[in-house]
């Protein structure tokens, strides 16, 4: 067989949806890995550079979050109007503008509402993005293309834990806008490569969804609410909403309280950060694919109990192995609910509601990053650090871990 013959089969064997999926890669490394993570990494310096306290450090990372909540609630008519591909651009657009915009703020308010406004587009790129899930892959597929998407997110931790330090020595005060100028170029890349390369559907380019066919139940298309749907959403919702509340109070304040509580070191606390990034590279696509595997519910119930083991080691103190133990549970599960989510919705509640069903439960997740960050602020601000929220996490999760027990087995897998 010639090597043209050979390429030729690859490149015919070759699903579109992987093409999608890497892209999907890339938009979550911009819209939430860059927009959302490296703003934990950034905040000692920009609290520096902008003199203010933890509280209102707190409040300009929930104004993103309030942005964010506010384009869940948007999201799913502009996907029915203008469809994933045109919001996913519009969504990357606005994030780029911000970001350039947040680079030569000052003050509190301006920054607030850019990163108010990356809220927003961090929405309208993120949930059309994970909702094409449901359209390329077929449910055996759908864990792994998930994981493989969230994982873009780890990528970027490991960019803000590299870069963002070595930005703060070469500029010195003005080291965090150098950091969010280089964010907003490669956003800007990012966007245009989306633009390009991202289809709505595989009927676009003449293909199925990739993965196994199986014969659909008869109400795996049907638009109409079935029994005990309701009840499942708010399941879902509820254990995003602990996700969403407990994972961001770790993401946004950990690396502070590695500089003020543990005396790291800037390069230092950047360096365990960097780790965050690594081992959430494989996170998404470790338990997406281990939860095709046991089922959504035992998958989600395992990443809440690995969680509360996070936020325990955290909330105590333990001393830098704990802290190291704990920093890399945190990597190694923190994009896993995600990447399970995106899969269950389409499970439990059929393709043709799986759109509006992920924006639902986005809504849920929303609101809980959008109190956990602030509540954790109030706190930090009242006693000089965070202990007593990360215990609070570890609560929470363990009460969600029990929840996602009780799940149903779903109709549609």
């Amino acid at each position: 067989m010639s090597k043209e013959t050979e390429n030729n089969r690859f490149f015919s064997s070759f699903h579109y949806g992987w093409i999608i999926a890497g892209v999907g890669f890339l938009i979550i490394f911009a819209c939430i890995g860059l927009a959302r993570y490296a703003f934990t990494m950034l905040l000692p310096s920009m609290q520096a550079g902008l003199d203010l306290p933890y509280d209102r450090m707190g409040f300009i990372g929930t104004g993103n979050f309030c942005g964010y909540l506010l384009s869940v609630i948007l999201a799913p008519t502009l996907i029915r109007r203008f469809k994933p591909r045109a919001v996913i651009s519009g969504g990357l657009t606005l994030i780029t503008l911000a970001l350039f915009g947040i680079s030569v703020s000052s003050g509190f308010f301006t920054p607030l509402f850019l990163y108010f406004l990356v809220g927003m587009g961090t929405g309208f790129a993120n949930i059309p993005t994970m909702v094409l899930i449901s359209y390329w892959f077929r449910s055996d597929q759908r864990g792994k293309a998930a994981g493989l998407m969230v994982g873009g997110s780890g990528a970027a931790i490991i960019l803000a834990g590299v870069f963002v330090p070595l930005l703060n020595r070469n500029f010195g005060a003005d080291g965090w806008r150098a950091s969010w100028l280089l964010l907003g170029v490669i956003a800007l890349i990012v966007t245009i490569l989306a633009t390009w390369l991202i289809r709505n559907h595989p009927a676009e380019k003449g293909l199925e969804p990739l993965g196994r066919a199986t014969p659909p139940s008869p109400d795996h298309f049907a638009h109409q609410e079935q029994k005990g749907d309701g009840a499942i959403l708010m399941r879902l919702g509820f254990l995003y909403l602990a996700f969403g509340a407990t994972f961001m109070v770790y993401g946004t304040f950990i690396v502070t309280t590695m500089v003020r509580e543990y005396g790291f070191s800037e390069a230092k606390a950047g360096l365990y950060w960097s780790w965050v990034g690594f081992f959430s590279l494989f996170s998404g696509v470790a338990f997406g694919m281990l939860s095709d595997r046991i089922g959504r519910k035992r998958g989600l119930a395992l990443v809440f109990v690995l969680q509360s083991i996070v936020y325990l080691l955290a909330g105590f103190k333990v001393g830098s192995i704990g802290l190291l133990i704990s920093v890399v549970l945190y990597g190694s599960t923190v994009f896993a609910i995600p990447a399970i989510m995106a899969a269950a919705v389409a499970d439990y509640l059929g393709l043709s509601r799986a759109a509006a069903a992920f924006s639902t439960i986005t809504i849920f997740f929303a609101a809980g990053q959008t109190v956990g960050p602030a509540v954790a602020g109030i706190i930090g601000a009242a006693s000089g650090g965070f202990t007593s929220a990360y215990l609070l996490a570890a609560v929470m999760t363990t009460f969600a871990a029990v929840l996602a027990l009780f799940l149903p087995r779903p109709r549609h897998a």
